[in-house]
């Protein structure tokens, strides 16, 4: 499992809202690493599909996920459907005492085993993780700057 969390300066209800609009607030938290965000299906939160491009290791590898809500308005999930059936997971908690929110990135990769998945866990971390960092700290830069 690869992750990141940060407390963002916005109340929960404003990051999730942000998180989960596929057409207006997502874009804006993609690190460069994402491009070419289309909205299949739907576009906020549950039922929603989407296909992006994921620069990995030099290349440009196409996406597609659908998106659920497993705990509307704090959890929101994107089940990969195509390559390896990733579950990148986004959970927004108040941050306790500073009326702020907790924000963490989540993926659970199934990788092989042996070796092979050993060096394929190494590198998803290698990449994902400062990625998810990137995306928290683009989420906190909209946020703070955009009109509530």
């Amino acid at each position: 499992m690869i992750t990141a969390t940060a407390v963002v300066p916005a109340q929960p209800r404003r990051v999730y809202a942000v998180i989960a609009d596929y057409h207006n607030g997502h874009p804006h938290i993609l690190p460069k690493e994402f491009s070419e965000l289309v909205v299949e299906k739907g576009g906020v939160g549950r039922g929603t599909i989407i296909r992006f491009q994921m620069s990995v290791f030099g290349r440009k590898q196409t996406f597609r996920a659908a998106i659920s809500e497993p705990e509307p308005g704090r959890v929101l999930a994107e089940t990969d459907l195509d390559t390896n059936g990733a579950v990148t997971t986004f959970v927004v908690d108040p941050d306790p005492g500073s009326g702020h929110s907790r924000v963490t990135i989540r993926t659970e990769l199934s990788v092989r085993q042996g070796i092979a998945g050993k060096i394929e866990r190494f590198l998803s971390t290698r990449l994902l993780h400062p990625m998810y960092k990137r995306e928290l700290g683009l989420l906190t830069a909209y946020l703070t700057s955009s009109p509530r």
